[in-house]
């Protein structure tokens, strides 16, 4: 094996995770696939065994799993600045075409064929968030005692219960119930990198506190963009799951307490995050982006939501470096504590139910128009519901990618809209 194999030049490393940035389609799991083909099984700058434990200890972590991987790695092969370099770039493309779909969604809102063609992507949206609920909840529903967990929670959100208090909640039942003894344990033996720990951590959170208060200072308290800044900080730090458990957090605020957007905007910022390269968390910048612009305050409309897409992009991606950059020197230390691997099964279960809460609301306001009560049968939308259960069984039998079933679905949508 070659030298310059396992130890990359920065500047080749560097052309890998633009790469990486731009063809990163197909949701966490095709990233994953292809962060694993490109360093592991291409270029060998990393072991198998030590990007599965990566994988694993970025997957407990809130935010989203690959590209906190894709930080990961690069912070493994190049320091700090390498894991910047991952990172920003895991997302920096999928950012700039997201902001360019979503100005041209809000320009052609009243154009009946771009109308259309999102009515038409609707229920491949309520497909994809249902199969991955049967993904995810084959994961992490596996006892008895997570199906109530998972069930009690669904309820609470249902009542609308704090989601970070739900969060905490049960992953304190966790850590005290679920967490089994070990008698081997790796003890912390280097107490200083810790403390060097400690200090990237303020570092950083002194970084992600400054747009924010800029923004305040700028526009007082009121104004979205800082709203934005505030909320996602919250949704950041309590995002277990991934994206669909901060979609549903966000949704469960956003579009049915405050009004920022409604059900069907949300669905229509999923579809077009899936038909972009990089996390689907990005679909929260169409969110900061679309309420934004619809309350701009004292600024033009596309400043707004610019500054709120960009505010948001670093309230929800910023914590994915502090993270990283402060616990994966100790992630040999944290993968082996049994209490902590209880309060992540416990969370694991509450990420399930509020997914299941996401699927049933896009659910109902697309089947349901006229909303969900005695005798709504009468009311049911069955062309949508249709289309979202042959979308579903595709997905589910892999027949199908999403980012080819969005387009078909929004397709079949214009050829509807002219046809009918």
């Amino acid at each position: 094996m070659r030298v310059n194999q396992r130890f990359p030049k920065f500047s080749e490393a560097l052309r890998l995770w633009l790469k990486i940035g731009c063809i990163g389609f197909g949701g966490p799991s095709g990233q994953i696939g292809i962060l694993h083909a490109e360093v592991v099984e291409t270029r060998k700058w990393i072991s198998d065994q030590e990007f599965v434990r990566a994988l694993q200890f970025c997957m407990s972590l809130p935010g989203p799993e690959a590209q906190q991987l894709a930080t990961y790695l690069g912070w493994r092969l190049h320091g700090i600045r390498g894991g910047i370099a991952a990172g920003v770039l895991f997302v920096l493309p999928a950012a700039l075409l997201l902001w360019i779909l979503s100005l041209l969604y809000v320009v052609g809102q009243n154009v009946p064929l771009l109308h259309a063609f999102f009515e038409g992507l609707k229920p491949a949206v309520v497909a994809i968030v249902a199969s991955a609920l049967w993904r995810i909840g084959a994961r992490t529903v596996t006892t008895p005692m997570l199906g109530a967990v998972a069930l009690l929670a669904f309820f609470l959100f249902a009542f609308h219960a704090s989601y970070p208090a739900v969060v905490i909640g049960f992953g304190l039942f966790g850590f005290f119930f679920l967490g089994k003894d070990q008698e081997h344990q790796v003890h912390m033996t280097q107490q200083q990198d810790w403390l060097a720990s400690i200090r990237v951590a303020l570092l950083l959170l002194a970084l992600w506190a400054i747009p924010t208060l800029a923004l305040f200072l700028w526009l007082g308290s009121k104004a979205l963009p800082v709203k934005i800044g505030l909320f996602f900080g919250k949704v950041a730090l309590f995002s277990f799951g991934g994206a669909y458990a901060a979609l549903s957090y966000v949704s469960l605020h956003s579009a049915t307490d405050w009004g920022w957007v409604t059900s069907s905007q949300m669905m229509d910022g999923l579809g077009l995050a899936e038909t972009t390269p990089g996390p689907l968390l990005i679909t929260l910048q169409f969110v900061a982006f679309l309420a934004s612009y619809n309350h701009p305050g004292i600024l033009s409309p596309l400043l707004a939501a610019t500054l709120g897409s960009l505010t948001g992009l670093w309230s929800l991606f910023l914590p994915s470096f502090l993270w990283i950059f402060t616990l994966a020197p100790h992630m040999e230390y944290l993968s082996s504590q049994p209490r902590m691997n209880g309060a992540l099964t416990a969370i694991g279960a509450v990420v399930t139910a509020v997914i299941a809460y996401l699927a049933l609301w896009f659910a109902e306001n697309l089947f349901f128009p006229q909303g969900l009560r005695l005798g709504s049968l009468v009311d049911i939308a069955w062309r949508p519901l249709i289309l979202a259960m042959i979308s579903f069984a595709l997905l589910v039998s892999r027949r199908i990618g999403m980012v080819p079933l969005i387009l078909l679905a929004g397709g079949l949508g214009v050829i509807l809209k002219v046809v009918v």
